[in-house]
């Protein structure tokens, strides 16, 4: 038998130990190459160089906050992406059927604003089609977008809106309005951290009170810069475009 780089020339215990290395090595390869493959996230941008950003908004709470931001996107003709909560689309159906009128997109906030990241699988799986029973009933809009409660998540409850056919939503500039951290925080956070394929997460709660005092100068600001507006839909249609 031909000598492959003096192994059988080893003493056996140095063999022993070699083929112990090589068979880790190959094992420690084997699990690191299953732990991505099986890794599964939700979207937080989409890559491309065309100026474009999905501007979104999440609504679970109240009627005071929306109707002033869906009038500042009419009035300077942006199209943008809402994520409504289950619960409060039947409270403000007018509110949910103004939003698809105006003819923006309409995802899904889920049902509870839990943490799903605590439930099964399956318990997952029945908030996304309990709140997506909603919207259909409201708007007549089968949502394929969701964007979890307070953005959180885990791989099994990714797997769980997989299955539910829907496609998982972050975003890679926060606006922190939420916070309501001050009308220029918001505006320069925005301006300043925007970027081609970006996903802007906004709110338009009650709880947020300083978002539609932002909006305009957001807008203004993107719009000089040279951005476009999109749908969240619309900029997973440019994405895969450019992987062909």
């Amino acid at each position: 038998m031909p000598k492959v780089f003096g192994f059988y020339e080893l003493p056996a215990r140095a063999k022993l130990i070699l083929i112990g290395i090589v068979a880790l090595v190959v094992l420690a390869s084997s699990v690191v190459y299953v732990q991505a493959y099986h890794r599964v996230k939700p979207i937080y941008e989409v890559p491309t160089d065309k100026k474009m950003v999905a501007l979104t908004f999440d609504i679970s709470w109240g009627n005071k906050t929306p109707m002033p931001v869906i009038e500042i996107l009419k009035e300077n003709k942006v199209k943008c992406t809402f994520f409504l909560s289950g619960p409060w689309v039947k409270q403000y159906p007018e509110i949910a059927q103004r939003i698809k009128k105006d003819g923006h997109e309409i995802g899904s906030h889920g049902y509870r604003h839990i943490n799903l990241s605590n439930l099964s699988k399956t318990e997952v799986k029945e908030e996304v089609m309990k709140a997506h029973k909603n919207i259909k009933e409201v708007t007549a809009v089968d949502a394929k977008l969701i964007r979890t409660p307070n953005g959180d998540y885990n791989e099994q409850v990714i797997e769980g809106i997989h299955e539910c056919n829907y496609e998982a939503i972050q975003w890679s500039t926060d606006s922190l309005d939420w916070m309501n951290p001050g009308i220029s925080t918001i505006i320069e956070r925005v301006s300043k951290r925007a970027h081609p394929g970006d996903i802007i997460l906004m709110h338009a709660s009650d709880t947020c009170k300083q978002t539609h005092e932002a909006l305009p100068a957001v807008i203004k600001n993107l719009k000089q810069q040279g951005y476009t507006f999109v749908t969240v839909s619309e900029l997973l249609k440019e994405a895969e475009k450019e992987k062909k």
